[in-house]
């Protein structure tokens, strides 16, 4: 059933309290096989936008229609791509990483690419 849902590492962070005055574990959604880290560069109308990958390369991606609701996006965000099978330059976007995940992704060292703060 786990593999439904991603994969998901518990990372003990030092320093933060939870609710209940307790330390409690973060989950972050690790890139699967086949999957990239992007960074949104450039909204390009509709549900397309511009994503900087970890590979190196631009990718035109779009929300699929399952997402659009609930996803809303905007320039310098870091997200979860996969890539179309049968063009490489296009891909979908399947998750988007909050703050308190960045910051887990960075601690990491997955977030390296990125030149510069945002």
């Amino acid at each position: 059933m786990s593999d439904d849902y991603g994969d998901f590492e518990e990372v003990k962070e030092e320093g933060t309290v939870a609710e209940g005055g307790e330390q409690g574990p973060v989950r972050v959604r690790l890139p699967r096989k086949g999957e990239f880290i992007g960074v949104v560069s450039q909204r390009l109308g509709g549900n397309r936008m511009d994503i900087k990958c970890h590979d190196g390369k631009n990718r035109n991606c779009r929300v699929p229609g399952k997402f659009k609701r609930s996803m809303w996006l905007r320039i310098n965000d870091i997200v979860l791509v996969q890539p179309w099978p049968d063009d490489n330059g296009k891909g979908d976007v399947i998750f988007h990483y909050h703050s308190n995940q960045v910051n887990q992704l960075r601690k990491r060292g997955l977030l390296d690419f990125i030149k510069g703060g945002f």
